[in-house]
């Protein structure tokens, strides 16, 4: 399901489209300079000041269409068993009201390593921030499941098919080949300190303090599994699995088109090696398809031009959401950068190439004694993810060949 973008302010866009004029104006007098054999060290400077005050004017926007997104946890005006007994817990440790509630086998229950099983809400809060705070949690497919391992059945054949008239004999067809893909979760832990008088302040909701807390905590361990995680408690990333040569490529392993030049774009008709990673996935991966790379690969990238000499990288009417040849852009920061042999822009349809695996359930642990007079809660979730089509996203290795 696509999320909703609500659209920038006018005055905003505007400012962002002015600068990219600046911007190919910098960028063109440089390279006019070049070809003259003059390479001008002020204009370089300029256009990295341009740069910089583009990929800012572009996150000012971001953050203005994101504002309204973050789903806040809604107020229940029936201050229900569960949430007293919830509160009565974080605020006072009071773990006999919790009893109380586990005896009605409702969602709340304690666990052999301690804590209690967070409310659904509090669950559904810390997924949603997540997700606005996580990029491959926007692109990518998110399950979640009440297991250790997420199991999924693929087939990595076709099944045999053929015409035949109504009365024609039907022979037996080919079964498709297929394989058990599995996606174990790995535990994702922090440990948050409060005040008392932060837990005596009735007008604190404690629920969303604690999401609050664990956002930027959960979210930046989260981003670099996804995209280079070694699969070792952890998920696994999509660069840690084997990468070959798209010709040779075969099911396991993510394929790469060569850059051209070892650590940078070819110098002749760099453009044309990203269209190779455009036509790299088959035609159905490229319908819901995107570039991902980090602001580095991006700053590169907004200087190439295309053979009638327009900048492939092309911000969006409304501001959000530029694209390179037509394509939506989704900055990975733990990407790499370019550089030789780095596998550093990727492209595909994220939703069908990797997928994220959320366990039901989020534990918390709350200790009063270790860190006095501070009270800690230590806040438990398990995490997976991998590849689960490695057809529908290929990679720019930055090589010769």
């Amino acid at each position: 399901m696509r999320k909703e973008t609500k659209a920038a302010p006018r005055q905003e866009t505007d400012a962002l489209m002015r600068a990219f004029e600046g911007y190919k104006e910098a960028n063109d007098a440089r390279l006019a300079a070049i070809e003259g054999g003059r390479a001008d060290v002020v204009l370089e400077e300029k256009i990295d000041r341009i740069d910089r005050a583009l990929n800012e004017q572009k996150g000012v926007i971001e953050k203005l269409a994101m504002q309204g997104r973050r789903p806040a946890l809604a107020a229940d005006p029936i201050f229900s068993e569960q949430k007293s007994a919830w509160s009565a817990y974080l605020r006072r440790g009071d773990e006999a009201a919790l009893a109380r509630f586990e005896a009605k086998a409702l969602s709340v229950g304690s666990g052999p390593d301690g804590g209690y099983v967070a409310p659904p809400e509090l669950d559904r809060l810390i997924e949603s921030r997540l997700a606005q705070v996580s990029p491959m949690r926007e692109i990518a497919t998110v399950r979640t499941t009440g297991a250790n391992v997420f199991k999924k059945p693929i087939s990595i054949t076709a099944a045999g098919t053929g015409w035949i008239s109504e009365t024609g004999a039907r022979t037996q067809t080919d079964t498709p080949t297929l394989s058990l893909l599995e996606f174990p979760t790995a535990e994702l832990y922090a440990n948050l300190a409060a005040t008392q008088s932060l837990l005596d302040d009735s007008f604190v909701n404690l629920e969303e303090w604690i999401a609050d807390e664990v956002e930027e905590a959960f979210a930046g361990q989260e981003r670099a599994a996804f995209v280079s995680g070694d699969g070792v408690n952890k998920p696994k990333g999509f660069l840690a699995y084997p990468i070959t040569a798209n010709a040779g490529q075969v099911w396991g392993e993510v394929g790469y088109v060569a850059s051209g030049a070892a650590g940078a774009f070819a110098t002749t008709d760099p453009v044309d090696r990203l269209i190779d990673l455009v036509y790299a996935p088959k035609a159905q991966y490229r319908q819901n398809a995107r570039f991902a790379m980090n602001r580095k690969s991006v700053s590169a990238v907004r200087k190439l031009k295309d053979a009638d000499g327009r900048y492939i990288w092309q911000p969006s009417d409304s501001g959000v959401g530029a694209t390179i040849l037509g394509y939506p852009i989704t900055e990975l920061e733990d990407m790499p950068d370019i550089a030789a042999n780095a596998h550093a822009i990727a492209f595909g349809d994220f939703a069908r190439f990797y997928l994220i695996v959320d366990r039901a359930g989020v534990r918390v642990l709350r200790d009063p004694y270790s860190a006095k007079p501070y009270v800690l809660f230590y806040v438990t979730k398990r995490v997976g993810g991998g590849v689960q089509n490695f057809d529908a996203v290929k990679v720019m290795k930055f090589a010769a060949s």
